[in-house]
């Protein structure tokens, strides 16, 4: 681990160190190369550029109102155009950063600005790129996927003064993505209730569209109305297989099915490999839900939250509904900066009137990081700005009734995010019951003025994991949120 003593961040003259809160330049799940050369490499470094924070104070107002059902002005959504009035940046500010990166003989399609003149992408060599920041980079391969391997910096990175005044950060260059192991896969079991067994002897005993229809009490969608549209977000090499889609159709009685496909899709890794777990389930319980509603998949292959988004708003016409199985702790995150730039993204998604719904996480209360001295907090699942999914099981193993919480689902308080008004009155009457009741654990772990999550929660747990066709055609059963997530 390489841990950047405080008197290196002494000052080089005119220049100014950003994310200056951050120590570490490695990760555990990622091993620094020490015989590739970055010579040939490329990267695309993303220019966040600052936001005036009294607009975006009356951006947020704003989103409140027309998400507030009592408001007058609910469903009133902003068009691009709109938001680009309120909060976007100026030309001179965007102008600033182009011009840096054009003096270091980074021209043309190499920059792209943002359709909301927020971000500023960079396409450059690593050898460029390390004297615009000066800083150094080094390659490094996932623990878990050793087939990728990404470059970003060993120690902190400089802007000068007049960059640094207009930019928040620059993403792509220092956050490690955190890649997931696949959902684990369990066993059939039997059951004595039929729902349980409508998708054949190999899930019987698992979580089925039959299961859900009946504890929730909906039945199959026969038609879509006009305009209505979802998608779910996939990274990290999630790719999807027809078969597999048409194997679980057939045997569960369902629609499976992609209308659009956005970043490309490798269904050779699902079917050879034995992959695609976690997308596959996203499909197939979204479409089993919802069809005939049109499902577009959003491949990122650049492992950013960040960038997802702005892709996402940056769309002609946005899918409406957007599930994301994908967070990690927020004391993983590279920096408290890098959370608001997604907040804002996220902001700016809501007043579009998209909605985004994110998995809570299967760790607990502890979150990915482990047992510490407090909780840690799932982001972006803690964001004011999404809807955070969480995981239940049934109470009783198999029969279709009460549910209780799912012990690993993930839950608590932001450490950084404070609860938003519209959650005030509802936290502080759970805390004040679970207090009477004796259940709050010892309030030093926990921030009770943080935003509360999970906003709603759904089957998810490992009482009875969700049947799931992958890998050619076999099944399994998988649990966790990001089974509870697009059904939710």
């Amino acid at each position: 681990v390489l841990l950047i003593s405080a008197l290196v961040s002494s000052a080089i003259a005119g220049y100014v160190q950003m994310e200056d809160s951050v120590r570490q330049f490695s990760s555990r799940a990622w091993l620094k190369e020490t015989q590739m050369k970055t010579d040939k490499h490329e990267i695309q470094a993303v220019f966040v550029l600052k936001h005036d924070e009294i607009a975006i104070k009356e951006f947020e107002t704003t989103l409140i109102e027309l998400s507030t059902p009592s408001s007058p002005k609910y469903g009133q959504w902003l068009k691009p155009q709109d938001i680009i009035n309120k909060i976007s940046p100026s030309a001179e500010k965007v102008k600033v950063v182009t011009d840096f990166v054009e003096s270091f003989g980074v021209k043309g399609d190499k920059i792209r600005v943002s359709k909301y003149n927020d971000l500023v992408f960079v396409t450059m060599p690593i050898s460029i790129a390390e004297s615009m920041f000066r800083t150094e980079f080094a390659l490094f391969r996932s623990t878990l996927q050793r087939e990728v391997v990404i470059p970003r910096i060993t120690k902190p990175y400089f802007l000068p003064t007049e960059v640094a005044s207009v930019v928040s950060l620059v993403d792509e260059i220092m956050r490690f993505p955190a890649i997931r192991n696949s959902p684990k896969s369990y066993g059939y079991e039997s059951s004595t209730d039929p729902a349980f067994s409508s998708c054949g002897t190999k899930c019987a005993g698992f979580t089925t569209p039959s299961v859900l229809e009946s504890a929730y009490s909906f039945t199959q969608l026969t038609s879509a109305a006009p305009g209505n549209s979802m998608s779910v977000a996939e990274f990290q090499y999630q790719y999807y297989d027809q078969t597999d889609l048409d194997t679980f159709s057939s045997a569960c009685g369902v629609t499976s099915t992609v209308a659009t496909t956005i970043g490309g899709n490798n269904p050779n890794i699902c079917t050879n490999l034995g992959g695609c777990v976690e997308a596959l389930l996203d499909i197939e319980y979204i479409d089993a839900v919802a069809n005939p509603i049109p499902l577009t998949v959003i491949y990122s292959s650049s492992f950013s939250l960040l960038n997802w988004v702005n892709g996402v708003i940056s769309m002609a016409n946005p899918p409406l509904v957007h599930s994301v199985s994908y967070g990690n702790d927020e004391v993983q995150q590279t920096s408290v900066a890098y959370m608001n730039s997604c907040n804002v993204q996220f902001m700016m998604a809501g007043s579009l009137g998209l909605s985004i719904l994110f998995a809570s996480g299967d760790q607990g209360v502890w979150g990915r990081s482990g047992v510490g001295a407090t909780f840690n907090p799932d982001f972006p699942a803690g964001s004011p700005y999404v809807t955070a999914v969480g995981g239940t099981d049934f109470s009783t193993k198999s029969v279709v009734g009460s549910e209780s919480v799912w012990s690993c689902g993930g839950g608590g308080f932001s450490d950084t995010f404070a609860a938003p008004s519209w959650q005030t009155d509802v936290v502080a009457a759970y805390l004040s019951a679970a207090a009477a009741s004796g259940v709050l654990p010892d309030s030093s772990l926990f921030n009770a003025t943080g935003r509360g999550y999970p906003d709603v929660s759904a089957l998810g747990g490992q009482v009875n994991p969700y049947c799931v066709a992958y890998s050619g055609g076999s099944f399994g059963g998988v649990a966790g949120t990001s089974s509870s997530c697009p059904p939710g």
